[in-house]
């Protein structure tokens, strides 16, 4: 048979249906990516894949085409295009659909300055005491109530999201609601009717906050979006609750994550952890290492190619969806070397947890700090801070398409 090439590289067989995507991860290793997607770099960058929606896409798992596809206008960011590729085989609720992480350009642009001030660096560092005094208190009901216990119920949910709460001005009260409805959103498992359920409880709830804040504004976001945005018409009253969601959303679960994932990462890496305690200012570079090397976002950004696209030698036709693999990208040895290795003195730097180009995570330095903070302060105040079960029992989020992570993480001390 004659070998058949197209736009994009090798083709095996152009006959045959391309290879299932996403591929479960081999058993006993919930840290690392699944086996195969190496083979995604190293061998057919620009693959075809089939998704579980019956789709064909691109997977991109190089780092430096990954960083490509998400600086480049041409792959739109719009889950309303009719061949944006979908992760689920069932008819689910798009919940970001027509908010502003699904905009590109100017629009896109247009609504994260209007929320550029609360994020920067600077912001993320003037927070940093009233974070401490947030762990600080959580870790003093801990050692009152002694373990085993859940470190992801303890610590890991309410930090970031009484911070966020904070930020925007949500009563603390609501954290809870807030926490049991974002679960439902993105576990993968929810049926259609729970994710839009929940998605309205949340909403109507931030209706009645917007409410509240616009006779009584605060020193906070939602009230200065009140006074800046809706004021002058440049904001509606709906649309100001969808952004406190979408915040409160991804302000607290990734982060979450992250501080439980981070936990249980040290502790089966003692030698790792042992360097951290005897030099705290290695931290915030280990954040940067937590984040390359157990990306939240497993399989990441999600795009739709609205043109010919030519990167080096692969064409991305108009059209075709394209998959953006960050947890691979942030394991690709051209970039990291030994990048299966966890090593809190590497130069993680460029690492992709937050994304990359015009849709990166806005919140990251609020992100970053929360993690410094969190994770500085339970290995120095619990110096015998251990796993309360064997690792493997220790369960993760197993969807495919979610958030990476620990689920539950007892602990002792």
């Amino acid at each position: 048979m004659t070998d058949t090439t197209d736009a994009a590289g090798p083709l095996r067989d152009p006959g045959a249906e391309p290879p299932a995507f996403p591929q479960e991860k081999a058993p006993g290793c919930p840290f690392d990516p699944p086996p195969g997607y190496r083979r995604f770099q190293t061998e057919d960058p620009f693959a075809r894949v089939t998704l579980p929606s019956g789709q064909r896409a691109r997977v991109v798992a190089r780092h430096r085409d990954v960083r490509a596809v998400l600086d480049d206008p041409r792959f739109s960011a719009d889950s309303s295009h009719p061949d944006f590729p979908r992760m689920f085989p069932r008819p689910v609720p798009q919940v970001l659909k027509g908010t502003f992480p699904r905009l590109d350009g100017a629009e896109h642009l247009r609504y994260r300055r209007m929320l550029a001030r609360d994020f920067t660096g600077r912001r993320a560092d003037e927070l940093r005491p009233r974070i401490e005094q947030i762990v600080d208190a959580r870790l003093d009901l801990m050692e009152e109530q002694g373990g085993p216990l859940d470190l992801m119920e303890a610590l890991a949910y309410p930090v970031p999201s009484t911070v966020v709460c904070e930020l925007l001005g949500v009563p603390p009260e609501d954290s809870p609601l807030f926490e049991s409805r974002t679960r439902i959103l993105i576990n993968g498992r929810s049926t259609p009717e729970e994710t839009l359920r929940a998605k309205d409880d949340i909403l109507h709830h931030l209706e009645g906050v917007v409410a509240a804040k616009e006779k009584r504004p605060g020193d906070d976001l939602i009230s200065r979006l009140i006074v800046e945005q809706v004021g002058p018409g440049l904001l509606d009253r709906a649309e100001v609750a969808v952004i406190a969601w979408l915040l409160l959303a991804a302000g607290h679960h990734t982060t979450a994550t992250m501080i439980g994932t981070g936990t249980m990462l040290l502790l089966e890496h003692p030698d790792q952890l042992a360097a951290l305690r005897a030099d705290p200012k290695l931290i915030p570079g280990a954040v940067d290492e937590l984040l390359r090397h157990q990306t939240a976002m497993q399989i990441g950004m999600n795009r739709i190619a609205t043109a010919d696209v030519t990167l080096g030698e692969h064409t991305v036709r108009a059209g075709e969806g394209v998959v953006c693999q960050l947890a691979t990208a942030n394991r690709d040895a051209e970039i990291f070397p030994d990048p299966d290795r966890f090593d809190v003195t590497r130069t993680a730097r460029g690492q992709l947890g937050f994304g990359h180009g015009p849709h990166q995570c806005p919140g990251q330095s609020l992100a970053r700090v929360e993690l410094q903070v969190a994770l500085d302060r339970l290995i120095t105040r619990l110096p015998g801070l251990r796993l309360a079960v064997p690792a493997a029992d220790v369960p993760f989020w197993h969807h495919l398409f979610g958030i990476h992570g620990v689920q539950e993480l007892p602990v002792t001390w």
